[in-house]
């Protein structure tokens, strides 16, 4: 894979992400229902790429491994259901945003879990983030769906943090796409008691949105993530992929006729160029989770 053709692997990996909400609400199922089939049909495209396309050797887990990837898959299962809660509350372009603030937890929990220091442009990440989380929000009534769905997807962004943290902690070890595969094995497995009795009433229509969702959106977006970090570095690919709130607030207003208010842009706007601004800084550690995980909603 040329740089070139690395670079748009990127981007339509970032636009698959970013219709994630766009196939969730098209898709007139549960959030359990949902999320069970988007990991099952992940767990299928993943395994097909580990035997076809990938080139990593599939490590022997050990006791901790299972452990670590039990606790990752708990953690996407509650994050895909709480994202997936906030589309079906406020709409894409609302949820898409809240859960964009999960660059400003991970800074926050990796200096109190790491106890590393907070740098200057990190600082400033939180601010922008908090700021445009606040535009963002149309009203602070409780009663109001928009801020529910808002809080629904915040909640979704801290937990992608929590799961950042889990998979930087066994990071090294278990190649990306082994460890993507088992965690969707989990979520399936999590969802399945709570999916199976609404099963037989889901529609056939349905189910080619959710399986979408789980082949294109999971498994082939993360794969391409994975194959393009080979010659991309992941600073660049933390740009690109800060792009996917447009992409996903395009799709919505297109589709769905969700027109963002000037207030809703500017703080979208803020996030956004939080995000870029904190992964240029970063100097492209493989070390930092904001610059290296993969938006995964």
């Amino acid at each position: 894979m040329t740089p070139r053709t690395a670079l748009g692997a990127l981007h339509i990996g970032a636009l698959m992400f970013g219709l994630t909400g766009v196939f969730g609400k098209l898709a007139a199922a549960s959030p359990a229902v949902i999320v069970f089939g988007r990991a099952a049909f992940a767990v299928l495209a993943l395994a097909f790429f580990a035997r076809f396309a990938s080139t990593s050797r599939w490590q022997k887990l050990e006791a901790v491994d299972w452990r670590r990837l039990l606790l990752s898959g708990l953690l996407l299962a509650a994050h895909w259901v709480s994202f997936f809660i906030a589309v079906k509350v406020a709409g894409v372009a609302i949820a898409t945003l809240g859960f964009a603030s999960f660059p400003a937890f991970t800074v926050i929990l990796e200096g109190l879990i790491f106890r590393e220091r907070i740098r200057a442009n990190e600082i400033l990440l939180v601010v922008l983030v908090s700021i445009g989380l606040v535009l963002v929000t149309p009203d602070f009534d409780l009663a109001s769906g928009a801020t529910t769905g808002l809080l629904w997807a915040v909640a979704s962004g801290l937990l992608f943090a929590l799961l950042s943290l889990t998979n930087r902690a066994s990071s090294g070890r278990i190649p990306p796409v082994q460890a993507a595969l088992c965690q969707n094995v989990v979520v399936a497995l999590c969802l399945l008691p709570a999916a199976a009795p609404q099963l037989s009433e889901v529609r056939a229509l349905d189910w080619l949105w959710i399986g979408l969702l789980g082949v294109f959106c999971t498994g082939v977006a993360h794969s391409l993530f994975v194959a393009s970090l080979a010659v991309i570095k992941a600073r660049t690919a933390a740009v690109v992929f800060a792009l996917e709130p447009v992409y996903g607030i395009t799709m919505a207003w297109l589709l769905f006729d969700e027109n963002p208010t000037l207030r809703m842009l500017i703080g979208g706007a803020l996030i956004i160029v939080a995000i870029v601004v904190s992964s240029r800084l970063s100097g492209g550690s493989s070390k930092k989770t904001v610059a290296v995980q993969a938006p995964s909603h």
